[in-house]
């Protein structure tokens, strides 16, 4: 009998390895596809906001907490300004997310097929594929609220109270992401509180995760303290300028199509079923519920919420795996074969249009045609290079008192990061962190402004003439190309540096 175990235990921890080798099979074809493709065009204006931020680290920004800055830190430090180098983070994060949400559905005793089904659902998930293709705050939060998940499930299973720990940790470094993880903190919160699990409540180790999330995300309370919650104000700024330009509309429709795989959405929904319907796993439903509610009834953009659906795949593919297994051979392959068939052409479909596949032709013109952040990629070094030779075509005794201000964080981006190739100092800004950066304690005499209309740059600067337009090679529509086409050279501001910095503060 006991050889008989051993052999048991030996078969099962070869399964568990092979099955975890196939996960990583699968993140490692999206991961490979990804860097092969992460050079194609040019960094995104968000991008450039978190390299520039990167560059003048703090314990927190306006915008958003620092950890993505300092992500991008250590990376710069790396690979220097290779886009693929500096995207690598986000493709890992992308990757554990895949592995970690099969893991799930094996926790939830799902065999290899339903590890598979959930692995590859979020692989070929819009959002999730949307997130490995540049570095974004939401990027790194995605995998918190997958790994929070996965510990919450981990800590039901078991039933040992240190997985509170872990979800702690995972919640702070959350917090020092993106602070719309409240929304699925309350969700947690609710999920144990709402349903018998409220009994892992009361141990030291639920205090202690407790303690940990505010240990890890202190320092940026105190920043926010010592900046009177500065962000506060931005996301209420933010938020009224989503809704008023309708970006908040579409939230029920985003979670089918832009949140997973419009294919999966039977199995996702059989995923929320089956954890509504489990005595041990009802947590997990209302952490679904509540934060898609609370984002839902607060015109939240529908993204948001992406972070609980490896959750419930990884369920409704146990489920489908169990619904299927007595099926008789044909009919069970021919339902896995049609599935994956689905899942892969809807994915192949929103690839077309959210990953740079190409680098010219058709695919590519079709990509920028349906894709409003691939065409943010395009001009940024285009518009540096055009204020280089702006500025030196200026005389000397222009150049030697001469700044550049920007209106907008991609500008200011670009000519903090990229143009330093080119001996560009470092740019002056209003939009966000920029504005605690201040104006030089020297003021210049000349000006090279960037973002504003003609109008508005008479009404900052003197002596304002047009030197230059702001494009790209492509002509392609985007925000710069259409909404910010001019480059100046002004004298001096018409106010005082005290009183000019006052009256202009912008979030963006």
């Amino acid at each position: 009998m006991a050889t008989a175990a051993v052999r048991v235990t030996r078969k099962d921890g070869l399964e568990r390895k092979t099955h975890t080798l196939l996960l990583v099979a699968i993140a490692g074809v999206i991961a490979l596809a990804h860097v092969a493709t992460n050079g194609r065009y040019g960094f995104h204006r968000d991008e450039l906001q978190f390299l520039s931020d990167a560059r003048h680290m703090e314990w927190g920004f306006v915008a958003y907490p620092p950890l993505t800055p300092f992500v991008e830190r250590i990376s710069m430090a790396v690979f220097g300004l290779n886009m693929v180098g500096l995207r690598l983070a986000s493709v890992l994060a992308q990757a554990m997310a895949i592995v970690v949400t099969g893991l799930m559905a094996r926790e939830l005793g799902g065999g290899r097929l339903a590890q598979a089904v959930a692995a590859v659902s979020i692989a070929l998930s819009p959002l999730p594929m949307f997130e490995a293709t540049e570095f974004q705050y939401t990027t790194f939060d995605y995998l918190w609220w997958v790994l929070i998940a996965y510990c919450v499930i981990r800590l039901l299973k078991s039933e040992n109270p240190r997985w509170w720990l872990a979800i702690g940790a995972f919640a702070g470094l959350g917090l020092m992401t993106k602070y719309s993880i409240v929304f699925y903190i309350a969700g947690i919160l609710g999920g144990f509180l709402l349903t018998r699990a409220r009994r892992f409540l009361l141990n030291w180790y639920f205090a202690g995760a407790l303690v940990l999330t505010v240990l890890i995300c202190l320092p940026n309370l105190l920043w926010q303290a010592h900046h009177q919650f500065i962000s506060y104000e931005f996301l209420q700024h933010i938020h009224r300028r989503d809704v008023g330009e309708g970006r908040a509309k579409g939230f029920w429709w985003k979670q089918l199509w832009l949140c997973a795989n419009l294919f999966a959405a039977p199995v996702w929904i059989a995923g929320l079923v089956a954890f509504v319907l489990s005595a041990r796993y009802r947590v997990l439903a209302w952490m679904y519920l509540i934060p898609v509610g609370l984002l839902a009834l607060g015109q939240g953009r529908g993204y948001y919420t992406a972070g609980v659906y490896p959750m419930l795949l990884a369920m409704g593919a146990v489920a489908g795996e169990r619904w299927i297994v007595p099926m008789k051979a044909w009919l069970r392959r021919t339902l896995t074969m049609v599935y994956f068939a689905g899942v892969c052409g809807v994915g192949a479909a929103m690839a077309a249009v959210i990953v740079p596949i190409a680098p010219s032709g058709p695919l590519m013109r079709f990509a920028l045609e349906n894709n409003g952040d691939l065409r943010e990629e395009f001009g940024w070094q285009e518009m540096v290079q055009t204020v280089a030779r702006i500025r030196d075509s200026l005389p000397p005794n222009q150049r030697a008192h001469l700044a550049i201000t920007t209106g907008n964080y991609g500008e200011y981006g670009a000519i903090d990061i990229l143009g330093r190739a080119y001996g560009l100092p470092e740019p002056i800004g209003t939009t966000n962190s920029e504005w605690y950066r201040g104006y030089p304690k020297n003021a210049p005499t000349t000006i090279i402004a960037l973002g504003i209309r003609p109008e508005e740059a008479n009404a900052i600067f003197t002596n304002c003439r047009i030197a230059g337009h702001n494009g790209n090679s492509l002509g392609l529509d985007n925000e710069e190309s259409r909404d910010h086409p001019w480059i100046f050279v002004c004298g001096p501001p018409r106010l005082p540096a005290a009183e000019l910095w006052k009256k202009h503060r912008d979030f963006g």
